[in-house]
């Protein structure tokens, strides 16, 4: 069992070791009179970024799923850094089969009726899970996602560390507040917690296989519900190679073209159809099989967009295609993105400079790529916040063309969005969904008019008794108040200190003059040794800690 405090060592030790003592420093003074970590061997010349990134694997988990995620957010961290975090791997030893049965056979009647067989030589072992292949009593093949023992605990623990490294953050480096952290920890919280929950892993899968019904090409692995658990999910087996084997899917007589062209356009229908999709496509999580079928792994992160929102994210694309900045804006404002006004021209003007860069030497080729990394740099420049599943839609995005590009290096994005838009438009013209956005405007301006007499009336209520308060709060009047209450803390505290030294003083004196219990004597002395010993590092900290916060 990993206690928290115990964690906070460790992390404190890892940072130490990779050089970022001053970090720990800075958020925790006072932990480097106690914590020396040692330096890394060979690695003192690796690059900041890298050491961040060797720092993060030997966090272990938790911090890995951190890092993978903070690697969509390219319109905060800088480009050097994303690169570095997308090498993170979640690839781990295995655990031995034994630690991994109590998971397995927790739901079964009886040990071994479940399963015919399990191979116990894994396919693949995750921070989070390991898998096996296993042959239920009917003879189906399948494949089992177990969860290993213990890793909730330490999840949770590490979630709670992280939230007050962010709550520190903030409050230690106020120019960081504009990327919320607290935010993001929040959100990663909420996402991982989500995964460690193979139940709605296994819905994704279903909900998405629903989705894909119909489309040709694409496949979704069947769920066994009946074997499965929170903890183990038990889907079908697939026989098949990644998506990134170019050889052998020609060597099963497979066109790669034919692959790339499938994949692009059912991420396109996930996106901006049904608002639903697979939110990590790296070549692992996505096989071909010999009759030619895509098929999708690991449903632990999705995407998910609300109905209303879709059409901004259709806008989005369209505005790329036609390449119009100012509705790039728009859709972005659309998406609850705050735009500075001061900033709007100098951002169109950016933006719009960005889109003809990406333009190809070859007419009507596009790099959509180069496209969304200028996006994401501008909305850096300019300390512009997205919403998560904006910048996990440009993610999703870059991947698949990624891919699309290795299957097929002369496709081209524009052609085949193109395409797909106006088979989009065919099913609901967007004058149809204005339609639908003005009639819902109108019903919600009507119910705020006649709700607004009944409104005033409260109002004019509460400001008669005095129930309602106007505060006035300044940034300097509460950073003064801040340090009152600092002050008169170190003032008590100074009291108690001296109260200590005072009061042991005199029960030491009358000791040698009058009977006291043995005992009496003994706490006065310890008090008194502690006063002092207090009152040294308070002096200590006055007197040296101004010159190292100076430094």
């Amino acid at each position: 069992m990993v206690t928290k405090f115990r964690r906070y060592w460790q992390i404190a030790d890892v940072l130490f070791k990779y050089g970022f003592g001053v970090i720990v420093h800075k958020l925790f003074p006072g932990v480097h009179h106690f914590r020396r970590g040692k330096a890394p061997k060979g690695e003192s010349a690796a690059s900041e970024y890298t050491r961040i990134r060797m720092a993060i694997e030997e966090l272990g988990p938790t911090f890995i799923k951190f890092g993978q995620i903070m690697s969509t957010r390219s319109e905060i961290l800088p480009p050097g850094l994303i690169e570095e975090l997308k090498r993170l791997q979640d690839q781990t030893n295995p655990l031995p089969f034994e630690t991994l049965k109590e998971t397995i056979y927790d739901g079964c009647p009886l040990q071994g009726f479940c399963f015919a067989d399990i191979d116990e030589e894994p396919l693949a072992s995750a921070s989070i899970s390991q898998v096996h292949r296993a042959i239920l009593p009917d003879g189906t093949q399948v494949v089992l996602k177990v969860q290993r023992p213990g890793i909730e605990e330490i999840i949770e623990t590490d979630i709670r560390i992280l939230e007050s490294f962010a709550e520190r953050a903030e409050a230690v480096f106020p120019e960081l507040r504009v990327y919320n952290p607290r935010g993001i920890v929040s959100d990663f919280a909420a996402q991982i917690r989500k995964e460690l929950d193979f139940v709605r892993d296994g819905k994704n899968a279903e909900r998405l296989s629903k989705n894909m019904r119909g489309f040709s090409g694409v496949k979704v692995p069947e769920i066994y519900w009946e074997y499965s658990s929170k903890r183990l999910l038990v889907m079908e087996f697939v026989e098949g190679v990644r998506v990134d084997d170019i050889p052998r899917i020609r060597e099963m007589g497979v066109n790669p073209k034919q692959i790339a062209d499938n994949g692009f356009f059912a991420y396109m229908k996930q996106i901006f159809e049904d608002g639903f999709f697979h939110g990590d496509p790296h070549p692992g999580n996505l096989l071909v099989t010999p009759r030619g079928e895509l098929v999708f792994l690991d449903f632990g992160i999705v995407g998910i967009i609300r109905p209303e929102r879709r059409f901004w994210f259709i806008g989005l694309l369209n505005s790329v295609i036609s390449r119009d900045p100012a509705f790039l804006l728009k859709s972005m404002e659309g998406l609850g993105v705050v735009i500075p006004e001061k900033h709007r021209e100098a951002l169109r003007d950016e933006l719009y400079s960005a889109m003809l860069d990406a333009e190809g030497i070859s007419i009507g080729q596009y790099n959509f790529i180069q496209m969304a990394n200028n996006l994401t740099r501008i909305l850096r420049t300019y300390n512009i916040q997205v919403p998560m599943n904006l910048m996990l839609m440009l993610k999703v995005i870059v991947m698949v063309l990624d891919v699309g590009t290795k299957l097929n290096p002369g496709f081209d994005f524009m052609e085949k969005s193109g395409a797909f838009m106006d088979q989009l438009s065919g099913r609901e013209s967007l004058y149809e969904h204005l339609v639908k956005r003005g009639i819902g405007s109108v019903v919600e301006a009507a119910d705020g008019f006649f709700d607004m007499p009944r409104n005033v009336n409260n109002m004019l209520k509460q400001l008669s008794t005095g129930a309602i308060r106007i505060d006035i709060l300044d940034d300097d009047i509460r950073q003064l108040q801040q340090s009152l209450d600092k002050t008169s803390s170190k003032v008590l505290i100074g009291l108690i200190i001296a109260g200590m030294l005072v009061g042991s003083s005199l029960i030491l004196r009358e000791s040698t003059i009058i009977h006291i219990p043995d005992l009496v004597v003994l706490v006065a002395s310890l008090t008194y040794i502690a006063a002092i010993a207090i009152g040294f590092y308070a002096l200590y900290q006055v007197v040296f800690g101004r010159y190292i916060d100076k430094k």
